[in-house]
C-alpha cells in the first residue's frame, strides 16, 4: 500500500542549488551533440480515462543518445564539463569549448585522465558513454544487486568494472576511496558532505527534458501534477527546481514517488532531515534502490516539492505490461522498471480513493509522468513482458 506525506513547501528560490544560467549552459551543450533529438512526450488519453484522470503526458526517455536512460543527459554532460575546466586550468585556455573535447582535439592532453563513479546501472553507463566519447578512462563501481547486462554495457563502452559486495552506498563508498588513492575525478549523481559542485552539472543536464517537454506540451498547457522518480532526489530535485522556473506560481503539484523499500527521500521529509535507510530488500526498481539522499537534491525538495510518496513493486510489471501493450489507442511504449514508478503509484491509487484525493487527483487532472528509461537490461524486460 503507498505511503504518503504532505509536505508543507514555502516554495523558496532554488538559485543556490540550480539557476537559469546551469540550465541554459546544459540545454545549448547538449543540443549540439552529434545524434541529439528531443525525446517523444505521448498522451495517454485511454490509460487517463481507465485511471479517471483527465490526461497522462508520458516523457519518453527510452531511446536517448542509444543509452535507453534519461541519465544521458546528465553523468556524460558533467564529464564534458569537468574536462572543459581541467583543460582550462592545464592550458591556461578560457576558449575551449565543448565540441572541442567531443571532437578529439585534446585527447593527448587527456589520455591519462580516469572518471569513476558508483551505479545501479543508468548513471554508470551514461558516464561511460561520455568517457569514451572525450577519449578517457573510466571506472564503474556497481555492487552486487545489478545485472550483469548492465555491467556488459558499460564495458562494451570501453569502461572497466569493479564489483563490491553490499548496495549501491557500499559501491559509493568504495568509490571516494579508490578515486582518492589513484587521483581520480569522481562523477557522481549524488551529493554529499564536501563534494556538490560535480553533481550540479548532472542535474542541470537532466533539465534538457523540461526544456524539451515544455515546448511539447499541446496548447502552451501547464501540467496539474508532475509525478517523479525519487532515488537519491538528483533528477527530482533537478525538474522541480526547473518546473519553479518555467511556471512560478503557477507550478504543477509536486509529487515524489520512490519504492517502500529505499525510501530515504520519504523518511527525510517525515523527519525534517536527511535520514539514510538500510536497504534490506532489493526492488525491482533497481535504479531507485538508494538509501541516502543528495544533500542539494534534498535542499530543493525539502522546500519545494509537494507530496513524498513510497509504493511496493506490486504494480511495477503490470505497469510496464499496460505500456508495451498500449491501451486502446494509446501508443505502445517500452518502459524498464524504474522507468514506470509513477504509472506503478496511478495504478495503486486506483483501490485507494482517499490517498487519490489527499493528492488532488481527479478526473481534471494533467498529469505528467517521467519514463526515465526503456529495457535498460533487454532480457529481465523479455522475461517482465513474456509473463503478462
Amino acid at each position: 500500500m503507498a505511503q504518503h506525506f504532505k509536505n508543507n513547501p514555502n516554495y523558496s528560490d532554488t538559485n543556490n542549488v540550480l539557476n537559469v544560467q546551469l540550465f541554459d549552459d546544459a540545454y545549448n551543450s547538449i543540443k549540439n551533440w552529434q545524434e541529439y533529438t528531443p525525446t517523444p512526450l505521448h498522451q495517454l488519453p485511454a490509460l487517463a480515462a481507465e485511471l479517471g484522470l483527465g490526461e497522462i503526458y508520458y516523457k519518453d526517455e527510452a531511446h536517448r543518445f542509444g543509452l535507453k536512460s534519461f541519465k544521458a543527459l546528465g553523468g556524460a554532460y558533467a564529464v564534458v564539463h569537468v574536462l572543459k575546466e581541467h583543460l582550462s586550468v592545464l592550458l591556461s585556455d578560457n576558449t575551449i569549448t565543448d565540441q572541442d573535447i567531443l571532437s578529439g582535439k585534446y585527447s593527448e592532453h587527456l589520455k591519462d585522465f580516469t572518471v569513476a563513479t558508483a551505479t545501479d546501472g543508468n548513471h554508470g553507463r551514461s558516464v561511460a558513454w561520455g568517457a569514451k566519447q572525450c577519449g578517457i578512462n573510466c571506472m564503474i563501481y556497481m555492487h552486487k544487486g545489478v545485472s550483469k547486462s548492465r555491467a556488459i554495457a558499460v564495458e562494451l563502452l570501453g569502461a572497466k568494472v569493479e564489483w563490491v559486495d553490499g548496495n549501491y552506498d557500499d559501491s559509493l563508498l568504495k568509490t571516494k576511496r579508490d578515486a582518492i588513492e589513484n587521483e581520480w575525478h569522481i562523477i557522481s549523481d549524488t551529493s554529499y558532505d564536501g563534494y556538490t559542485y560535480v553533481p550540479k552539472y548532472v542535474m542541470a543536464g537532466y533539465t534538457v527534458m523540461t526544456r524539451e517537454m515544455e515546448n511539447q506540451l499541446p496548447d502552451s498547457k501547464i501540467p496539474s501534477h508532475i509525478i517523479i522518480q525519487g532515488g537519491v532526489g538528483g533528477l527530482a530535485g533537478a525538474i522541480c527546481a526547473h518546473a519553479s522556473k518555467i511556471w512560478g506560481d503557477k507550478r504543477p503539484r509536486f509529487i515524489v514517488v520512490e519504492p517502500e523499500t529505499a525510501d530515504c527521500l520519504l523518511q527525510s521529509a517525515i523527519k525534517g532531515r536527511p535520514k539514510m535507510v538500510h536497504i534490506d530488500t532489493e526492488t525491482m526498481m533497481g535504479g531507485l534502490s538508494c538509501g541516502e539522499v543528495s544533500t542539494i537534491g534534498w535542499d530543493i525538495l525539502k522546500d519545494n516539492a509537494d507530496d513524498f510518496t513510497s509504493i511496493s513493486d506490486e504494480n511495477v510489471a503490470t505497469s510496464m505490461c499496460l505500456l508495451a501493450l498500449g491501451m486502446g489507442d494509446d501508443p505502445k511504449i517500452e518502459a524498464g522498471e524504474s522507468g514506470v514508478a509513477g504509472l506503478a503509484l496511478l495504478l495503486e491509487l486506483k483501490d485507494n480513493p482517499a490517498l487519490k484525493a489527499d493528492l488532488g487527483l481527479d478526473e481534471n487532472s494533467q498529469v505528467l509522468l517521467f519514463g526515465t528509461e526503456g529495457a535498460t537490461d533487454q532480457e529481465i524486460y523479455n522475461k517482465i513482458i513474456s509473463g503478462g
